[in-house]
């Protein structure tokens, strides 16, 4: 999928078939789900997981929880990045792999 149908998906009312769990975890948080976005990345291992994992308690709030999945994830808290650069980061490194 490329980037720019995956922004136009988010005007439909269902998640597209075929996402691989990170991507469908960003598109319901950004569809205003925070809680099934949340229930879908925790059900998953490995790096990016624990990335968007980080970046979801960040949205939530939750620095210190945000940090430690940073911590899990192996990279550094994006003190000086704003959620939306975030989330984008995060759709746009999924879409390229």
């Amino acid at each position: 999928m490329r980037y720019q149908h995956f922004i136009d998906s988010l005007a439909e009312s269902s998640c597209p078939e075929g996402l691989g769990p990170e991507l469908r975890s960003l598109w319901l948080d950004a569809a205003g789900d925070w809680h099934q976005a949340h229930e879908v990345v925790q059900q998953q291992g490995g790096r990016m997981a624990a990335r968007i994992h980080a970046y979801l308690h960040r949205r939530e709030g939750d620095d210190w929880n945000a940090r430690y999945w940073h911590r899990q994830a192996g990279t550094a808290y994006p003190a000086q990045m704003s959620l939306e650069e975030e989330w984008d980061h995060l759709v746009r490194e999924l879409l390229e792999q």
